[in-house]
């Protein structure tokens, strides 16, 4: 993974599902209509000095910026919220609910990953904080934990994502493959984006 990744995580100063993803960088319609959402809830979720820009590359990755965008496994939205994971936000935030409301299904996404970050950042993964959080929002945090018990098993640091890539064909009932390749196109997004979230031209 590129240097972005640190720079956001020492940006925050805290230590050393959904559809068969897009294109990178095809999104539908205006890319930046959303913006202000991505800006909004990453500053309440995050904090003011948090990138903002990238969950907007999550959301290109997720479902290329489509609002009414529906995977086969029930996934909805911006974000593709699974039904469990709306059901799990929505208790603790009972305003975003409304799932096919792009604001909130961005809002209740960002949430989410504020949740798998404080749980990653509880086990010590402070370097690849990122990657955990992004990885476990694609395949579940439980299916990352079995990573780390197969990396563990192989004597190897649980707490940098290589390791989990390096086992991760090891790992039974995980497609893998969907989840290493999410992450790496979220970087692959947030690198098309300019200073402002605008996507670059070609």
């Amino acid at each position: 993974m590129r240097g972005g990744w640190r720079a956001l995580w020492l940006t925050l100063g805290l230590g050393a599902a959904g559809l068969t993803a897009p294109l990178v960088g095809q999104p539908s319609r205006s890319a930046d209509r959303y913006d202000d959402h991505f800006r909004k809830y990453s500053k309440r979720f995050f904090g003011p000095a948090f990138d903002w820009r990238w969950f907007k590359a999550q959301g290109l990755t997720e479902s290329g910026l489509d609002s009414t965008a529906k995977s086969r496994v029930g996934a909805e939205g911006v974000m593709q919220l699974m039904p469990t994971t709306r059901r799990e936000i929505a208790s603790k935030n009972p305003d975003m609910k409304q799932v096919n409301d792009a604001e909130w299904n961005v809002a209740a996404g960002i949430a989410y990953d504020r949740s798998l970050w404080r749980l990653w950042a509880q086990d010590s993964v402070d370097r690849y904080l990122p990657e955990f959080m992004f990885a476990s929002y694609n395949a579940g945090r439980r299916t990352i934990l079995t990573a780390q018990r197969t990396a563990q098993d192989r004597q190897l640091d649980i707490r940098v994502w290589p390791s989990i890539e390096s086992i991760a064909p090891q790992v039974t009932r995980w497609r893998y493959r969907e989840t290493v390749d999410y992450v790496k196109r979220i970087d692959a997004n947030l690198n098309r984006l300019d200073s402002r979230g605008r996507l670059r031209s070609r």
